[in-house]
């Protein structure tokens, strides 16, 4: 990461953070990040099929506007040389943008190029160490006909907050496009609160209560082989 962005904050990773980390360099085959070869199976993608008219610089912006007001959606995860692993926050961030257009193919052709873009969006590693860890794809099929893929590693999101994200995104659009009755963004509750509550748990009780309730299973559990 450049020294150049500047560093709004350091912060610890919470324990799920973690093990995500852990996974992310077990599953590393050693190949350049963004090479396909050791699929990363934290690389989460979202698949938004979007009709009607759209304003895709609106659309940056409001990717842009997500990032400005969720700091830690910007973290990088540095831990060579370190006793544990931070996440770095940079001042600023744009979200990697790339638009694909295919109004002049057939349909069949259509949905072939679709799907080679999903299986290479899910293969591309994230280089942990540079964010942002989230990308935006947009592809053209028609006028009023388009599929706008996020692709963002899971050590930046849980499953309660995708939905959210997605959420956010298109409100942000909406206040872009200044869209009728466009509704209010919601307050932001900085990611700090949540780690400070984490710390504040009964770790070594959580522990006991979590050996207790695996005790059962004599292997790991895998999302993949």
């Amino acid at each position: 990461m450049s020294a150049d962005h500047g560093l709004e904050d350091i912060l610890p990773l919470a324990p799920l953070q973690e093990g995500l980390l852990f996974h992310a360099d077990l599953s590393d085959t050693g190949g350049t990040p963004g090479a396909t070869d050791g699929l990363d199976v934290y690389t989460m993608r979202l698949v938004f099929r979007l009709d009607g008219e759209l304003d895709t610089d609106s659309l940056r912006r409001a990717a842009d506007t997500v990032l400005d007001r969720h700091p830690h959606l910007r973290a990088a995860f540095l831990q060579e040389g370190l006793d544990r692993p931070v996440q770095v926050i940079p001042r600023t961030a744009e979200v990697p943008w790339r638009e694909v257009d295919l109004r002049s193919t057939g349909p069949e052709r259509q949905r072939a190029e679709e799907q080679r873009i999903l299986d290479e969006e899910r293969t591309h590693r994230f280089d942990l160490t540079r964010p942002p860890l989230l990308r935006l794809t947009l592809l053209r099929h028609g006028d009023r006909d388009h599929t706008l893929v996020l692709t963002a590693h899971h050590i930046l999101l849980d499953g309660w907050s995708v939905p959210l994200l997605g959420k956010e995104l298109f409100t942000a659009y909406a206040q872009h496009t200044k869209a009728p009755a466009a509704p209010a963004l919601p307050t932001v509750r900085p990611y700090r609160d949540f780690l400070a509550w984490l710390a504040a748990q009964d770790r070594p009780a959580a522990e006991t209560a979590w050996r207790e309730a695996l005790a059962p299973l004599s292997e790991p559990t895998l999302l993949a082989p």
